[in-house]
């Protein structure tokens, strides 16, 4: 059935297309057979009105019009069309540079929910005979994410200007209580998305850290317009006056947390008997909180108090998981993998990937079966399906209306495209995907006021029309100040191939350690940044947090390696030790970011992950940061140190050292 529909729906556009004249009903429902086969009348004009609005909902510049208005009211006349003009991707230059800030823009979304909409409108670029297949590698490699909860319900009602109400819990008071938004925007900052829009109860505009939305958000009818002067953009940068004010002052023991000691802007100070007092502002309580309780009985919070409770809360909730018996399971699954963003056999997408596929063809004639499966990201099996479609499709009556299309050899050849040729227009997620790329690509430091990036964006945003009116609702910042020195040298260091000295802190050694490395590659991951290195003390690439760098300094010795493959965040070569994770909702990260060998589900639902390790001294303090969604199954000895470990770090924070 869902075959049936988009060879319809394909026939429809292919017919809309082909005249300026355009067709009556009557004409449609004898030229595509599917409507004339429809039961009774009512069953056709129902049939019909939904097709139209598919269109239309996927962007397609459905017209209906009337050559005579005396009878704009007679549905009789009423004409439909595809006028040509607003349906093809207008004809965009971009230099060698801009082409490959497309391409990088476009990969910051490979593992978000705009990652599909970013390729689509990048084969979209090369239908029009951009080159975004070529480039050399980047030196910042950047991903933005959007596995927070309910993103893609939120971005629907933003982009539809649609009233959402939801639960919602808050930061200041921890009261749950509904509320009924206009969604104005979206941003993501500080390691989080925020939904910014007008709180109806409270008749003011209003944050939203989509992490402490309760219940599933609900999209309510009625549109409303968002106020002109609004950009999200503005309103992320006023987010670290709103957030970033709060001081933490934490008592930690001499000679450790060398983490909390490296934060920009901490001020220490002897407190007497072995232990001293860190002063350091904070923006995110939460994950403030988790770094602290990292240190366990090393480091006792003593203001504020609502930091001290959630330090407490994380200690209360690991020593409770640690304490009960790990739930049942058989580790005999295959490690977890992200589900798919949509499915490539909806309807909806495979229209749009049929109407891409022909000007993709003409532009790669000869293409193999597995290169293109590969572009498009889908089966070679699907492929073939849908060239079978494409060759099946158009008007029952005009049998030189079809598209000629071959496949023979495994390679696939268009000769005739009829009226499907030219690249369809950006849609608004399209539009905003690159643009919201490039857009956090010129926000990182180190890329100069003319750069190809700056001068692509110009052009992109020209070229996409009405679908680049998003663009002010969406934004990202995923640098910030404090690292932007950092990764600015770090990019200079790559660019200029010089070797970097480092003073770097060894988290599960709680130590700092000077060394000279030849950088290759900057990138974010899971909210972190990370330099890839050749680091000479380890004789061995290496990865590096930045904001574990307590000093750098770029000297005038040469690289001597070569970047070549990225390497994983985690690498199990050489570890030796097995343990057996089980990990609730919020934590699940886990076992992708360590590379889980198996994976299993337990009887209540959490996911127990199988991971390899070096050393286990670490293990503590994640289970203790991570308040009780994650616990330790195998071994039992390593589950009873992470439990002493907690249950000493409570005490310590009912007895602060020096108190």
């Amino acid at each position: 059935m869902s075959a049936k529909r988009t060879e319809r729906l394909l026939t429809l556009v292919m017919l809309l297309l082909s005249n300026r004249q355009g067709w009556t009903k009557e004409e449609l429902f004898r030229e595509i057979e599917q409507y004339e086969q429809a039961p009774t009348p009512a069953a056709r004009e129902k049939l019909f009105d939904r097709d139209k609005a598919a269109l239309r909902d996927q962007g397609i510049p459905l017209e209906a019009f009337t050559e005579d208005p005396l009878f704009d009211h007679d549905n009789a006349s009423t004409r439909y069309r595809i006028n040509a003009e607003d349906y093809r991707l207008p004809g965009m230059s971009f230099t060698a540079a801009e082409s490959a800030a497309l391409t990088i823009a476009a990969g910051m979304w490979q593992e978000a929910s705009l990652g599909p909409a970013a390729s689509r409108a990048l084969r979209k670029l090369h239908g029009r005979g951009v080159d975004t297949e070529s480039g050399p590698p980047a030196a910042i490699d950047a991903r933005i994410r959007t596995n927070e909860p309910f993103w893609d319900t939120l971005w629907q009602a933003t982009t539809a200007r649609r009233v959402v109400r939801f639960g919602y819990r808050a930061a200041s008071t921890g009261d749950d209580r509904q509320r009924t938004v206009q969604p104005w925007g979206m941003g993501s900052r500080f390691g989080h998305w925020y939904l910014v829009g007008f709180d109806l109860d409270r008749q003011a505009e209003r944050w939203f850290r989509l992490t402490r939305i309760t219940t599933p958000p609900l999209i309510r009818a009625g549109t409303y317009s968002v106020p002109p002067e609004f950009s999200m953009s503005a309103s992320l940068a006023s987010l670290t006056a709103a957030e970033r004010g709060r001081r933490a002052t934490v008592a930690v023991r001499a000679e450790t947390c060398h983490i909390l000691r490296a934060r920009p802007g901490a001020v220490s100070s002897p407190r007497g008997e072995g232990w001293d007092t860190l002063e350091f502002s904070y923006s995110d309580e939460e994950a403030a909180a988790g770094e602290i309780a990292s240190f366990g009985a090393n480091a006792v919070t003593l203001s504020p108090e609502p930091l001290a409770a959630e330090v407490r809360r994380r200690l209360e909730g690991a020593l409770q998981a640690l304490g009960t018996a790990p739930p049942s399971f058989s580790l005999n699954e295959a490690p977890a993998r992200p589900a798919a963003a949509t499915s490539v056999n909806s309807t909806e997408d495979r229209l749009l990937r049929l109407l891409d596929l022909v000007p993709y063809l003409l532009n790669h004639p000869g293409v193999e079966v597995s290169v293109a499966a590969r572009d498009f990201n889908i089966p070679a099996a699907q492929l073939i399906s849908d060239v079978e479609l494409l060759f099946v499709s158009g008007p029952r009556f005009y049998p030189d209306g079809l598209i000629d299309i071959q496949l023979e050899d495994d390679r696939i050849h268009v000769s005739d495209p009829q009226s499907l040729g030219d690249p369809i227009r950006f849609g608004l997620d399209e539009a905003c995907a690159l643009l919201v790329g490039l857009d956090t690509l010129m926000n990182l430091p180190g890329l100069p006021d003319d750069s190809a990036v700056r001068s692509a964006r110009e052009k992109l945003r020209a070229g996409a029309g009405d679908a680049a009116r998003m663009n002010d609702s969406i934004a990202t910042r995923i640098a910030e100040d404090e690292l932007a020195p950092v990764i600015a040298a770090l990019r200079a260091g790559i660019e200029q191939r010089r070797q970097v000295h480092l003073r770097y802190v060894v988290p599960a050694r709680d130590e700092v350690t000077e060394r000279f490395v030849e950088p290759l590659r900057a990138f974010l991951h899971e909210n972190a940044w990370y330099l890839d290195a050749w680091c000479h003390r380890a004789g061995g690439r290496r990865n590096f947090r930045l904001d574990r760098i307590q000093s750098m300094e770029l000297t005038d010795r040469p690289v001597t390696v070569e970047a070549g493959t990225p390497p994983v965040i985690f690498d199990p070569a050489g570890a030796d030790t097995t343990v057996v994770l089980v990990l609730a909702a919020g934590a699940q990260w886990i076992a992708q970011s360590y590379a889980a060998e198996r994976t299993a589900r337990t009887e209540d639902g959490r996911l127990a992950a199988e991971i390899r390790v070096s050393t286990t001294t670490w293990l503590p303090g994640l289970v203790a940061s991570l308040g009780g969604e994650c616990t330790i199954a195998e071994p039992a000895a390593e589950r009873g140190k992470a439990l002493h470990f907690a249950e000493a770090a409570l005490a310590a924070s009912a007895h602060p050292a020096g108190a």
